[in-house]
């Protein structure tokens, strides 16, 4: 047992080294740019700044600027955050099965890692013995929502797209509720792009939005789209890590 235990491991680490030499080298980061800067701001209290990076993911930084500009992002959730591994959010249904009504997005997939703070595009997992065709649908079938890394989890690279990493405010990711979904999730009430000089809430909205029992309101026109992107979007685990918990039955990206 502990010979096979011993071959999985080496065998598992010899895929991950695969994985990691067909990845480019990540590239440098440009200087902060309003233009290509997200704020999140969350019902903990806190402001989490975001570097997008239109350099290596120019179509997902688009889309994220153009949804967080619609105001859909506004009092949306994350609705499955789990401990020592990532935040997911972004989904207007809150349960992961949701998307815009703007069209799926192509991977775009580079030497970016799953490093801790990088911001990813969730995406449907493949299924099961998939055909090159049906991986290929999977990998860019990404939309709104997205999950921030709380841990490297290098095993993701090339799997899914990275579009930015946490520049400011990662203790606030940190304090992001747990839980798949969390009893008492936290709240998006404003996601703004830094160029639009947008006014964060107010301490009453803060407050508001900590009550559990309180419908958090909107804070811009154009809020979250009620209809689901087609096919549900599962959350990361659905590349089957063997670590952390494996994914609901239903699909969450």
């Amino acid at each position: 047992m502990r010979l096979k235990t011993l071959i999985a491991l080496l065998l598992g680490l010899l895929l991950a080294g695969a994985v990691a030499a067909q990845m480019p080298d990540p590239p440098a980061p440009p200087p902060l740019d309003p233009e290509n800067t997200l704020l999140l701001d969350l019902s903990n209290g806190g402001r989490v700044i975001v570097q997008l990076r239109p350099d290596v993911a120019p179509k997902h930084v688009e889309r994220i600027k153009t949804l967080a500009r619609r105001g859909f992002y506004n009092g949306l959730t994350f609705h499955r955050v789990i401990e020592g591994f990532m935040a997911q959010g972004g989904d207007p249904k809150g349960d992961g099965s949701g998307g815009s009504d703007l069209p799926n997005l192509p991977a775009e997939f580079s030497g970016l890692p799953h490093v801790r703070g990088a911001v990813s595009a969730a995406r449907l997992g493949s299924p099961p013995n998939a055909d090159e065709a049906a991986v290929k649908q999977a990998e860019s079938s990404a939309n709104s929502q997205f999950f921030i890394m709380l841990a490297p989890k290098l095993s993701l690279d090339g799997q899914y797209t990275v579009f930015g990493r946490v520049v400011g405010g990662m203790n606030y990711v940190d304090q992001i509720e747990k839980g798949e979904p969390p009893a008492n999730p936290t709240r998006i009430l404003q996601a703004s792009i830094a160029a639009d000089n947008r006014p964060p809430p107010t301490a009453e909205q803060v407050a508001a939005a900590a009550t559990p029992t309180h419908s958090v309101p909107l804070l811009a026109t154009g809020g979250p789209s009620s209809r689901a992107a087609g096919p549900a979007v599962p959350p990361p685990p659905a590349i089957k890590l063997p670590e952390p918990p494996q994914p609901h039955a239903k699909p969450h990206r």
